[in-house]
């Protein structure tokens, strides 16, 4: 889910390529669904808004892509404007109403995962463009599909524990495959990934500079056939062909061993201590972003990435549906949301305030334990 940032300037409106010839749409001003000859088109239309994902906008893509799969040949998903492919879940207007009759929390989780299994389970391809920010929500809409090609621009991190959340939308699913324990430290530090790295780390399959994507995007609804070599083909020239940092190593190269051996620890408090005794500028620098996040959250968090090793995507998104569903009502969501993206003066209050003070017993109790049936993700 996570971090909406409303940005003042103007950005540029969608540029619809005249090649989409005989095509029907369906569509609001917030999301349009194109069909492009037996192929289907999303774009996320809220460019002022990073395109962060609401409501609305999951109640439109979710029966357009249970309906183009079987259907259509193949989906492709993309944002609009030059900023952002999804900055993440609209989380202001979750806390914003949590104290209604109906909050927003009570329904939107549910949908955003359904609709994040969905993509995870898709018969046909489907191809994210992630071309700018892509965090949180963002990141649920891309990660599970079978394809995701990042450009110069594309900015990944999943920063939650920053906002007093944990890394949803099958984030407990996709982390803790991305190799060793690199998952687990980018749950816990939310740890920006640009460019290339993104590819590097696992997230991306493939890569294409910002100024082709239109092309890359053409050579695809252009295909005559669906056959996963052929698609295969398009993305792998694009990628090969791609001029942005080709050659340089992963940035996070140099100290992949401190990664496995500081977040190796059985808790937070271990992963901590171990980077404590680890001592160098790297770790201080860790030890500084974990200090700051919610204690709650970095002990939730860190059971997920755990639990979810063995999981399946279903079984983590249920899971993850069970935390929400509490977190979202708790102190520390409506504060890390309101030092982050209300009054943005990063001063957080966490409570409780430290990790000393969080029993790692209650919490599993808590947040992990079922809900009411009626309440329980199934899929």
């Amino acid at each position: 889910m996570v971090l909406t940032r409303i940005m003042s300037s103007r950005l540029r409106t969608v540029f619809r390529p005249l090649f989409l010839t005989n095509q029907n749409m369906s569509s609001s001003s917030e999301t349009l669904l194109e069909e492009v000859g037996d192929k289907g088109l999303i774009t996320l239309n809220r460019p002022k808004a990073l395109n962060a994902l609401n409501i609305n906008m999951i109640r439109q893509i979710y029966p357009k892509l249970q309906e183009w799969e079987t259907t259509k040949t193949m989906v492709i998903i993309k944002g609009a404007g030059d900023k952002a492919f999804c900055a993440g879940g609209d989380v202001l207007s979750i806390v914003q109403t949590v104290n209604d009759e109906n909050p927003v929390g009570e329904y939107f989780f549910r949908e955003e995962y359904k609709l994040n299994c969905l993509i995870g389970t898709f018969h046909i391809p489907y191809i994210a463009l992630i071309d700018g920010i892509t965090m949180g929500g963002g990141v649920g809409l891309s990660v599970h599909g079978q394809y995701r090609v990042a450009t110069e621009r594309t900015l990944f991190a999943m920063p939650e524990t920053s906002i007093g959340l944990f890394p949803d939308v099958g984030g407990s699913h996709f982390l803790p495959r991305l190799g060793g324990r690199l998952g687990m430290f980018l749950a816990l530090t939310g740890q920006r990934l640009k460019g290339h790295d993104v590819l590097k780390a696992g997230v991306a399959t493939h890569i294409c500079d910002s100024e082709r994507i239109p092309e890359l995007e053409k050579s695809l609804l252009n295909l005559t056939s669906n056959y996963p070599e052929d698609i295969a083909a398009v993305l792998n020239k694009f990628s090969e062909e791609a001029t942005f940092s080709k050659d340089e190593p992963f940035s996070l190269q140099p100290v992949l061993s401190k990664i496995q051996s500081c977040f190796s620890g059985t808790s937070v408090e271990e992963i901590i201590s171990n980077l404590e005794k680890d001592g160098s500028e790297w770790a201080q620098k860790q030890l500084s972003i974990l200090k700051k996040s919610s204690p709650t959250s970095l002990k939730v968090t860190f059971e997920q990435i755990e639990r979810g090793a063995q999981l399946t995507l279903q079984e983590c998104l249920s899971m993850e549906h069970r935390i929400v569903s509490r977190i979202y009502k708790g102190h520390d969501f409506k504060e890390g949301v309101r030092a982050v993206l209300i009054d943005k003066d990063h001063k957080t209050s966490w409570s409780p305030a430290t990790l000393e003070e969080v029993p790692t017993e209650d919490i599993i109790q808590y947040y992990f334990s079922p809900l009411d049936p009626e309440k329980e993700l199934m899929f």
